[in-house]
């Protein structure tokens, strides 16, 4: 069986007297695909800021590839291959969406080198960074200022961003939030073409759940803190335990 590139053990963390996340302990497989879902308030973002290093936790441990990351910070963990997207986006306006990505592949190839220093002699790092655009279905709009783009072609460069710096574990929290219904297809083309080259492992928080069930290889339900289940999208979506918490309640909007 293969080793879980990521796991949590007993992970808890407490704001006074609220367990925002109550001893969860889970496995995530390499190079797959892992939803976390859960009504409003079941502490599905709280848990990707634990896993990115965003917050320390009050008991418990995360473990990555081996080793016990539970007491590094965010940078840390970020250098070791845990990249994270949030709810808002997180570009350079100003710059153009080609220097906003040549940026990260230059941070991540070349550290010993200033971000803001002139790269155009570095002709690999655009070649790169234009790839990963591609990837990314921005190729189009390389020499567009980032201001200019659309809400969802803004949450493809910051997945690009978070590409260009190589990470083995992408963690994507809800991808499509504020996106119009026309933007949304081409968010899932490239989750979908992200999971089909299984070179890294997606975590995703999202709140539609029929593009959870059509993408995930395997789902996590956070209710009130705590893991309510864990399994195949079809093994979860007939939990009568999940059914009443979750789809039953009425609480997939959350």
């Amino acid at each position: 069986m293969t080793a879980p590139i990521i796991s949590t053990r007993e992970l808890t963390i407490r704001f006074g007297g609220h367990a925002a996340v109550d001893r969860v302990s889970l496995d995530i497989a390499p190079c797959t695909l892992k939803s976390i879902i859960g009504p409003n308030g079941a502490g599905k973002t709280t848990l990707f800021n634990l896993l990115s290093g965003q917050y320390r936790p009050s008991a418990g441990r995360v473990v990555f590839k081996g080793e016990d990351v539970t007491r590094l910070g965010a940078a840390a963990r970020a250098r070791r291959g845990i990249g994270r997207s949030f709810q808002l986006t997180n570009v350079f306006p100003t710059l153009t969406v080609l220097e906003n990505v040549r940026m990260a592949v230059q941070a991540r190839r070349l550290p010993g080198l200033h971000a803001w220093r002139d790269a155009r002699r570095f002709a690999e790092l655009e070649d790169r960074a234009y790839a990963i655009l591609e990837s990314v279905l921005l190729e189009a709009k390389w020499d567009a200022p980032a201001s200019a783009l659309a809400h969802g072609e803004k949450r493809k460069l910051e997945v690009g961003i978070l590409l260009a710096l190589e990470p083995e574990v992408l963690l994507l929290d809800e991808p499509t939030a504020g996106m119009s219904l026309e933007e949304v297809p081409a968010i899932i083309e490239l989750i979908e073409g992200m999971k089909a080259r299984r070179d890294t492992t997606i975590l995703l928080v999202e709140h539609k759940i029929d593009m959870i069930l059509a993408l995930s290889d395997s789902i996590a339900v956070l209710t009130d803190g705590r893991l309510l289940a864990d399994g195949s999208p079809e093994a979860i979506s007939r939990d009568p335990a999940v059914q009443a918490a979750y789809f039953g309640g009425g609480a997939a909007r959350g």
